[in-house]
């Protein structure tokens, strides 16, 4: 811009000099113009009569050059931008990047006011026009404006519209994703019909949707290390929750025999492609069910979820992938799987010390390792990268599980599985541990890891086993990332999945 910039307001001037660029001192000045003639820079309300999207859709192919008689009142933001002789064009675009043309010729709006747009309106600002549905010469569907006003007058300007953004610029500065980029916009959508499939399906069985604490005494409901704050009200370390598992339960023992939560988790552990500190879960138990059944619902949810958002359970990646959640999935046995692919019988009996033989001729090693450990890291090595298929993984060693029922034919396992899609784990199932003395136990054992340095391990929770004595009935529960579950429908990464994800 070659505009000299006016002078600058004193809200203008409290800006840091790296701020005060070219074009915002002209943004800024501007805006300053606009409320010095006695309009508003960021009116209040505006009379609008209709949207972006309901004109398109009301007028999807009109005829080149053609008029509807209809006028309206709508807003966009500013997109596209040409400012001609006696005509002027602006694409406005509404919040799902849906589009409509504006045309202000000095015949429909005088002199005085084509001079006041081209001296006053910027790409990226947010603008009323009223006037008639009509389609230009080129059949684009457009309003021809008789009057205009500025809704939200932009003093950055936007990124370039037609390079793409930086990873950076599109995890930090989100709002700039979701006006330059469609898929942006779409994993929004998707996200929140995905949230609307599953809490219809938890409705059609008879579940209600609780709230339980995202701040507690004590962390627990799963193994994982927890962020620590402090109560100044009650003078006391708190935990963010780590999971909802033990007050859920709590739930059912208290009656409410089909209960879930969709939930913000937190977890003090690493951030990956799969992994977020803070992240979305779902959780959900069933009383008189087991694992079976929550596997049973959990595809239900999954396919239901894929139906709502694609139309299909034949979904397409963000690569162009095509992806297969119908039919029946698999289920596999952990130790049966292992065995197989590494050539070596492995089961519940199989000694500590030969884990640790094998797993040194792989170069695995886990810290403060244990028979449930070792199975794991094995699995994970020869097993889990060759799934191609949704496949539920089932029957877990029975010390990295202690919130799990014992199996009820097959010693030295617990009724758990892992459901993996795309390779990596998306859902967890349980048939609940509902024994308050053998949960004492499990949780005991868990303190003696927790001594011995383990970060992750559970704490003995004193309030939860005092529910569990009051009697809570055989249950099945689930759990399940809903930013993983956006990644198995889409394709992406989980910070894409993430609508504002942490950026150091």
């Amino acid at each position: 811009m070659t505009e000299t910039p006016a002078a600058l307001s004193p809200a203008a001037a409290e800006l840091s000099e790296e701020e005060l660029s070219e074009q915002t001192q002209v943004r800024l000045a501007k805006r300053e113009r606009l409320i010095a003639s006695g309009a508003e820079a960021y009116p209040v309300s505006l009379p609008i009569t209709t949207t972006i999207p309901e004109m398109r859709s009301k007028y999807p192919a009109l005829e080149a050059d053609a008029a509807t008689g209809e006028t309206v009142g709508l807003a966009g933001r500013i997109v596209h931008l040409r400012n001609t002789g006696k005509l002027c064009f602006a694409s406005l675009q509404s919040g799902d990047g849906q589009r409509i043309q504006a045309m202000v010729s000095l015949a429909s709006v005088g002199e005085e006011s084509l001079a006041e747009w081209k001296d006053l309106v910027d790409l990226g600002d947010h603008l009323f026009v009223a006037g008639e549905v009509i389609s230009s010469r080129r059949g684009e569907l457009s309003v021809m404006v008789t009057d205009w006003k500025v809704a939200a007058k932009a003093v950055r300007p936007l990124p370039n519209l037609h390079s793409e953004l930086s990873e950076e610029t599109r995890m930090r500065s989100r709002y700039l994703d979701l006006i330059v980029r469609e898929q942006a916009r779409y994993v929004v959508r998707a996200r929140s019909t995905v949230n609307a499939s599953l809490r219809e399906t938890f409705t059609r069985h008879g579940y209600l949707e609780v709230e339980t604490p995202m701040l507690q005494t004590m962390h627990g409901g799963a193994s994982a290390r927890p962020f620590v704050t402090h109560s100044n009200a009650f003078d006391t370390e708190l935990f963010l929750r780590i999971a909802p598992e033990l007050f859920l339960k709590r739930a059912v023992v208290g009656g409410i025999e089909r209960v879930y939560e969709i939930n913000r988790n937190f977890r003090n552990e690493g951030a990956d492609s799969t992994h977020s500190p803070e992240f979305a879960m779902l959780e959900a138990y069933q009383a008189y069910g087991d694992y079976n059944q929550m596997a049973d619902l959990t595809q239900e949810m999954i396919q239901n979820a894929a139906m709502a958002v694609t139309g299909s359970h034949l979904v397409t990646w963000a690569d162009g992938t095509e992806y297969d959640l119908g039919g029946v999935w698999e289920r596999i046995s952990m130790y049966d799987s292992l065995s197989e692919a590494s050539g070596i019988q492995i089961t519940p009996a199989t000694s500590l010390e030969e884990l640790l033989a094998h797993a040194a001729t792989l170069d695995i090693s886990v810290n403060l390792p244990t028979h449930g450990k070792l199975v794991e890291e094995l699995w994970e090595h020869y097993v889990k990268g060759h799934l191609q298929r949704p496949t539920f993984v089932m029957d877990f060693p029975v010390d990295t599980s202690p919130l799990v029922r014992d199996h009820r034919t097959t010693a030295g396992v617990v009724e758990k599985w892992d459901l993996y899609i795309r390779g990596f784990e998306l859902a967890t199932g349980y048939s609940e541990l509902v024994d308050p003395v053998i949960q004492r136990e499990r949780f005991v054992e868990q303190a003696a890891l927790a001594g011995r340095g383990d970060l992750e391990a559970m704490r003995l929770d004193e309030e939860f086993l005092r529910a569990l004595e009051h009697g809570m009935p055989p249950s099945g529960g689930m759990g399940m990332g809903i930013d993983r579950l956006l990644m198995a429908i889409t394709g992406l990464g989980i910070r894409e999945t993430i609508l504002f994800p942490l950026v150091k």
